[in-house]
This record gives structure tokens, C-alpha cells and sequence, in this order.
């Protein structure tokens, strides 16, 4: 098991073989229109984190699902970091776990099954430091492996965070550094260091738990995760949400150590220019090394939050203890269309 290769599996690694924001509103675009549910709080029209449902008695379940071909060779890592993704979601609206059921599609003809239960079970020990169980699943002969969880939680519905309800001048943080597209692809070109690959498996595992606690705060307006359309894709819909217009600290915007020795050797992962063809006109004043960083496909990246500037003291304490990083702040557009400018 250990001298098989699993992204050698993989055409585009975690999160990066996510279809591209312009190719997705096409296929969004085309779908047909569907019956109104008053219970469906937030549905496929906000082009959120996770739908949700309201239940009564000031209870509402999230649902979500997430899952893609593998990241990194070994088989329990790529089923602790799809398992910590999928968990994003949740928290990244504001909510709370309840449980998850697993995705798995296995070229039974190519890869043992033995490696599949090594998967599963990397999932069951991020469920289980969520508190949740993985309580069963579906799987499929395929072609080519893929992997991830549908998971359920559960929210009061005045916790919701959105992606589209920041307001004029919010603070804009970022909980995890920027990077793991680029070291993915470093290590499929058989270049990436171990120690760089630990460290990247080490953000890619951390669960974003804190959402729960930020969903609590009237101060945080909006929030959402930072996965397959990069940075710039993320808060590009909350600027477009929202209708504001982001403005960026380049400087601010936490990377991983190391990182411009694998741009300059060209691990960039062809997700970066498909996300950058589908939004790179609404953005202003990037140079190469910011686009190659800010539009890099994460997987299982940070929480995205945007914060009014009220903010009392918890949050200032949350910031030093889960290492949120400010990166810049919303303003009203200045020309009518909702950009995002680099300084």
C-alpha cells in the first residue's frame, strides 16, 4: 500500500478539481427554477457554504456535502483532510455538527480495499474530534478514487452567518494560511518537503471549529471558508452579496513558509487559471505572485469572516487564540461594481 501513489489517481487534487466559478454559474444559470419552501433559509440562490432548513422551536439543520479525488498520497491523510473540509461548511455558517455519512468511489481494479478502510478511517478520527459520528455512507466502483462526507448540523436560526450580509466597513480576517494548492501540486511533481508536507497536512486537518463561536457574535456579518476558488473567489461573493467592494492588504495575507520557492518552480495547480479566467477582471492591481497565491485552490482552508468595526473584546481574544489574521476591509464600490482592489 505504501508504494502506491494515490495522486497519481488525480487529476486535480482536493479541492482543485472544483469546476470553475464561470463554468458553475453556467450550469446554475441553466438549471430549472424551483418550488419555494418558506422553511429553506438559506437554498441555492445565495451560492452559500451549506443550505438550511428551519425546524421550529428556534432550530434549524445544515446540510452539506463535499468530496474530491485525493490530495496527498497517504490514504489516512486524504481521509482526515476530505473529512475536515466537508466539517467547514458547517461552521463556516455558524453551526454545530450533529453527524456525517461518508462518500467513497473506489477503482476497485487498481487499488486495494484495504487502502479505502485507511481512508474511512482518517474520516472517523476528524469526526470523532468533532464529537460526531460518521454514521454510514455509499459507495460506487469507479475510475478514478474520490472521497468525502455529507454531514448534518444543526444552528438557532438567528446564528446564521452568510456569505452575502457584510456591510460597509467591515474588517476582513482570515483564520488559515494561503498555499496548499500550490504544495499539493510541489508534491505530485515529487519536489515537496516533508516538512512542508507535514505542516500543509497540519492546516488542512484543523478543523474550523471556531465558526460555532463567531456564529454567536452580532459583530461577525458574514462568513464563509476559503476552498477550490481560492481567496479572491470566496470574497469576491461576498463583495458581490453584499455589494461592496473589497480592499486588501497584500502584505497582511498569511502564506505558508516556503512558498515562492515552489511558484518559482512552477507548482501551480491549473485550477489557479481557470479560477483567475473566470473572476481576474474583477480584480485590481495584482501582480503575478499575488494572483498565483490568491486564487490558489484551498482545500479545507481557513474561515473568511467579515467583522464590524464594533467589535468588543471576545472577538479581540478569539483573533489571539485561533491566530485571525486581519487582511483588509469593505467599502462601498466607488464605480458602481463591486471589485476587489490590492494594495
Amino acid at each position: 500500500m505504501e508504494q502506491i501513489r494515490l495522486t497519481q489517481f488525480s487529476p486535480g487534487a482536493g479541492c482543485g478539481c472544483k469546476i470553475s466559478p464561470a463554468e458553475l454559474e453556467k450550469i446554475l444559470a441553466h438549471s430549472n427554477s424551483r418550488p419555494f419552501f418558506s422553511n429553506l433559509l438559506v437554498g441555492h440562490d445565495s451560492r452559500d457554504d451549506a443550505a438550511v432548513f428551519d425546524i421550529g422551536d428556534n432550530d434549524a439543520i445544515i446540510s452539506t456535502t463535499d468530496f474530491f479525488t485525493p490530495i496527498v498520497d497517504d490514504p489516512f491523510d486524504f481521509g482526515r483532510i476530505a473529512a475536515a473540509n466537508a466539517l467547514s461548511d458547517i461552521y463556516a455558517m455558524g453551526g454545530t455538527p450533529l453527524m456525517a455519512i461518508s462518500i467513497l468511489g473506489w477503482p476497485v481494479e487498481k487499488l486495494p480495499a484495504d487502502m479505502a478502510a485507511v481512508v474511512i478511517n482518517g474520516a472517523i478520527e476528524i469526526c470523532s474530534e468533532a464529537a460526531i459520528p460518521l454514521a454510514g455512507g455509499h459507495s460506487i466502483a469507479i475510475s478514478d478514487p474520490v472521497f468525502g462526507l455529507a454531514v448534518t448540523g444543526i444552528i438557532n436560526p438567528s446564528f446564521i452567518k452568510r456569505n452575502n450580509t457584510a456591510t460597509e466597513g467591515c474588517q476582513l480576517y482570515l483564520s488559515k494560511p494561503l498555499g496548499v494548492g500550490i504544495f499539493s501540486t510541489a508534491a505530485k511533481k515529487g519536489i515537496l518537503a516533508e516538512e512542508d508536507y507535514r505542516i500543509a497536512v497540519h492546516w488542512m486537518t484543523m478543523l474550523n471549529h471556531i465558526g460555532t463561536e463567531l456564529g454567536r457574535m452580532k459583530e461577525v456579518k458574514a462568513m464563509t471558508d476559503v476552498t477550490g476558488f481560492g481567496l479572491l473567489g470566496h470574497l469576491l461573493e461576498i463583495c458581490k452579496g453584499s455589494y461592496l467592494t473589497a480592499i486588501i492588504n497584500a502584505s497582511a495575507v498569511p502564506v505558508l513558509d516556503n512558498l515562492s520557492y515552489y511558484i518559482k518552480n512552477n507548482c501551480i495547480p491549473g485550477g489557479t487559471y481557470r479560477n483567475w479566467k473566470s473572476y481576474g477582471s474583477h480584480i485590481v492591481n495584482a501582480d503575478e505572485y499575488q494572483k498565483l497565491v490568491m486564487a490558489d485552490p484551498q482545500t479545507s482552508g481557513g474561515l473568511l469572516v467579515a467583522v464590524d468595526t464594533n467589535t468588543d473584546n471576545l472577538f479581540k481574544e478569539i483573533c489571539d487564540k485561533f491566530n485571525l489574521v486581519n487582511i483588509g476591509y469593505l467599502e462601498k464600490p466607488s464605480d458602481g461594481k463591486p471589485v476587489i482592489i490590492i494594495k
